[in-house]
């Protein structure tokens, strides 16, 4: 059987339909699920084998992105969804959805994100002070991650973000996760040199170039890029001069392929 993908929708939620379709191309069977119907009890998360956090502007980002969009998961899911991470299941949030699971502190995925009450990792203003809609190039790093292992070739795909610039409040978080092999992916060069902070190729002013991160795990992957948008070659905005490369469809796969196997 395809694994069964729950999709969160919540308002102002609006990359739901593309994240469905390359769900649908990579081999899975997404399904829809409003908060709302989520916290009634008419869906179970124990039913499906994939949890995916969108993108879009959820609750219009009052309060700051993802900010109240995590205040729900911690409020009504924390249970469910710490049953679902700790079962091994892929989870993947997108741009706002990555807002949300730094902010709730489901990533990092280490006890001292939720200490104090105070994140120590989080998503802030873009350096350059404008939010940023293009595309980009991205370097898949981690081998730890399931959704990124094994992937060698450079991802291009747009962003479209004015809180994505990934820092930390010390040091030691940064050399966590570049030892425990938890930084997923960076931004690059389109010939695959480092970013090394410089704009526009890293295009808000992430540390060491984090465009994605996952938990100590592997299988929760957060990224601000989208790469759903780009899993048809038509996609690519030079297309038609005959460039296609850098598929975010592969990404897809790899988390399907991982939950079709639990």
């Amino acid at each position: 059987m395809k694994p069964l993908a729950l999709i969160f929708q919540a308002h102002g939620t609006n990359r739901d339909l593309d994240v469905a379709e390359a769900l649908t191309l990579a081999g899975s069977d997404p399904v829809f699920a409003p908060l709302n119907e989520l916290r009634a009890g008419k869906k179970s998360f124990s039913d499906y084998q994939m949890l995916i956090v969108p993108g879009g502007f959820s609750y219009a980002d009052a309060l700051g992105a993802g900010k109240l969009l995590a205040l729900d998961l911690n409020s009504y899911f924390t249970d469910q969804i710490s049953a679902f991470v700790e079962a091994g299941k892929p989870v993947i949030g997108i741009c706002n959805g990555f807002q949300a699971l730094v902010k709730s502190g489901i990533l990092p995925g280490n006890d001292s994100q939720k200490s104090k009450g105070e994140g120590q990792a989080t998503l802030t203003f873009n350096a350059e002070g404008h939010f940023e809609c293009r595309w980009i190039d991205l370097q898949p790093i981690s081998q730890k991650c399931i959704w990124t292992q094994g992937l060698n070739e450079i991802i291009t795909c747009p962003i479209a973000h004015g809180e994505g610039n990934f820092q930390a409040n010390h040091q030691l978080l940064i050399t966590n996760l570049v030892s425990s092999d938890q930084i997923a992916l960076t931004y690059t060069h389109p010939d695959g040199s480092p970013a090394n902070g410089l704009y526009p190729a890293n295009p808000n002013g992430s540390i060491l170039d984090i465009a994605g991160i996952c938990n100590p795990a592997g299988n929760v992957l957060g990224l601000m890029p989208h790469p759903e948008n780009h899993i048809h070659p038509w996609q690519h905005p030079r297309h038609t001069r005959g460039e296609s490369s850098g598929s975010g469809l592969a990404l897809f796969e790899n988390g399907v392929n991982y939950a079709s196997k639990l």
